[in-house]
């Protein structure tokens, strides 16, 4: 009885060791056939959530760069509609100047003034410009029509005034304030703003004005160069904030890449293999296996009747 019970536990424990090993030879050879050393959490629980969280910081990274194109694209297209803008308005300026000529009788007056009014009609046209997504580049905090209006009083705003910011760890813009680009330059006088269609209208009126003297005439001249330059400036200074956010927007991309390198090579010492060393620990297994399958098979020959012949 003795004898059975040593040659049965001999059995069991041979079919034990012959099944870890080759649970040993799969788990080794998952690993090698995915790269990674942590396949489950259970390989590594502490490597697994340092992995976990160098890819939710790869996930971030993703997100900021999105959010960095999405701003680069609008402000790409602000840079370029305002520097349209600024083209149109030194034609513009230099209509009114032509105005000034004591030489010009009204008609040629009325001649500078269409010239100016299909010039203010182009204008319009770049502040009411499409950002390419089903919306306005200078709608602000976005609008659903073309922010700008043409009404009987004038050129209004009919979009949100202010930004709207890109959801990312970097400060970026996603719109720009169209109100304050278009119709808000500060007046010469230095009461109020002045905009860059109100500055046209009045001049335009002057200009198409028949009864006016030559004094009269200089004097509009002079006012209406001096709104021009101020909405110009004013232009040009929200020309000049959309390019350096451009500028930014190269830095933060810097940063972006950074951050998400860091985040993969943190990832892979968190989970990768060492190929050289994993190559080796399978085959040790496997040599483990083999020896194990032999002992299993010798143990599975013997019998009750050969060992007691022996």
């Amino acid at each position: 009885m003795t004898m059975r019970i040593t040659s049965a536990n001999a059995f069991e424990s041979t079919i034990a060791n012959l099944q870890q090993r080759q649970t040993d030879v799969s788990d080794a050879q998952n690993r090698l056939t995915a790269g990674k050393r942590v396949v489950k959490a259970s390989d590594d629980p502490v490597a697994a959530a340092r992995a976990e969280r160098a890819l939710a910081a790869m996930v971030r990274s993703e997100a900021n760069q999105r959010a960095l194109e999405a701003s680069r694209n609008v402000m790409q297209q602000a840079e370029s509609a305002l520097g349209d803008a600024g083209e149109l308005l030194q034609q513009a300026r230099e209509l009114v100047v032509q105005g000034g000529n004591g030489s010009y009788d009204s008609a040629n007056r009325k001649t500078l003034a269409e010239a100016l009014r299909g010039l203010r009609s182009q204008l319009l046209g770049v502040s009411n410009r499409g950002d390419g997504a089903g919306g306005y580049v200078f709608a602000g905090q976005g609008s659903d029509s073309p922010p700008f209006v043409d009404t009987p009083s004038g050129v209004v705003f009919r979009g949100a005034g202010g930004q709207i910011a890109a959801p990312s760890d970097e400060p970026l813009a996603l719109s720009v304030d169209g109100q304050q680009a278009w119709l808000g330059a500060p007046d010469p006088s230095g009461s109020g703003t002045v905009s860059v269609f109100g500055s046209l209208d009045n001049i335009i009126a002057k200009l198409e004005d028949p009864t006016l003297d030559s004094t009269q005439v200089s004097t509009a001249v002079k006012d209406g160069l001096s709104d021009l330059d101020a909405v110009m400036n004013n232009v040009g200074a929200v020309r000049a904030a959309a390019g350096e956010t451009l500028n930014r927007t190269d830095m933060v991309e810097g940063r972006i890449a950074e951050s998400k390198l860091a985040a993969q090579t943190e990832r892979s010492n968190a989970e990768d293999l060492d190929m050289v060393q994993a190559i080796s620990d399978f085959q040790t297994k496997q040599t483990g296996y083999d020896v194990a399958l032999k002992t299993y098979s010798l143990v599975q020959r013997q019998s009750l009747f050969q060992y007691i012949s022996a």
